[in-house]
């Protein structure tokens, strides 16, 4: 967890080194300050996972450092610690933003645990909060379907166009299986198929000669099932 910094903002040099010792032992990048101010200076420079807050502060005072810190990043985890144990000071700490409140003496361990699991939840947001980027590889080549564009070796960009990167979309994501002309344009084109309409005929055959230029293993992937449709016979990956 070095990578995971901790900033410990309590006034008691005693507590902060112990709790800076600690959570170092535990494997966590630790910074530390006095007050709000020395937070502010840290905070030009660095961007912490989590604040270890105490709510006795010389000055500016935590619950109000703790709003700051709510308006500042939305998503910050923040961890009070505090002599009082009072039910009037948790519900205030927490409806300013806290996201959980431990009462001084605690056991190290469980500030541990409650660190740990702010961090579980606060990822667990993050990566729900992320959009999924859709990448696919077959032979050397690299599908970005949201980005719609295809790389070959060396980040090449491949050219296509919108019907042909559409037309390679669909076969790229439903591999080995039998698409039929209709189902094709239908999917691509979003219309249903006219008996004479070759249009994805020709499509198939442009998108085979780019691919067969790119990359020396995608030649022959794109197989012409008779009276049936086209197959993609190339493994492909999901990234």
């Amino acid at each position: 967890m070095a990578d995971t910094m901790l900033l410990i903002v309590e006034d008691d040099r005693e507590i902060r080194a112990l709790l800076a010792d600690f959570l170092g032992r535990e494997g966590f990048a630790v910074e530390t300050a006095e007050s709000g101010a020395a937070m502010d200076r840290l905070l030009a420079r660095l961007t912490p996972d989590l604040v270890l807050l105490d709510l006795m502060l010389p000055g500016e005072d935590g619950l109000s450092i703790c709003r700051r810190l709510r308006a500042r990043d939305a998503a910050l985890p923040i961890l009070m610690l505090t002599a009082k144990d009072e039910d009037v000071d948790r519900i205030v700490g927490l409806e300013l933003g806290a996201d959980d409140y431990l009462g001084k003496p605690f056991n190290p361990r469980e500030l541990l645990a409650r660190i740990r699991a702010l961090l579980r939840r606060s990822r667990a947001s993050e990566a729900a909060a992320r959009p999924l980027r859709r990448r696919k590889r077959f032979g050397g080549l690299i599908v970005d379907l949201d980005a719609r564009r295809v790389e070959g070796e060396g980040g090449v960009r491949l050219p296509l166009t919108s019907a042909e990167f559409d037309l390679l979309a669909c076969l790229i994501e439903h591999p080995h299986r039998v698409l039929s002309r209709d189902q094709l344009l239908d999917w691509t084109r979003g219309r249903a198929a006219d008996p004479f309409d070759r249009t994805i005929d020709v499509t198939v055959s442009r998108l085979r000669a780019k691919l067969s230029q790119a990359a020396e293993h995608v030649d022959g992937l794109i197989t012409t099932v008779r009276n049936a449709g086209y197959l993609f016979s190339g493994d492909v990956e999901d990234l």
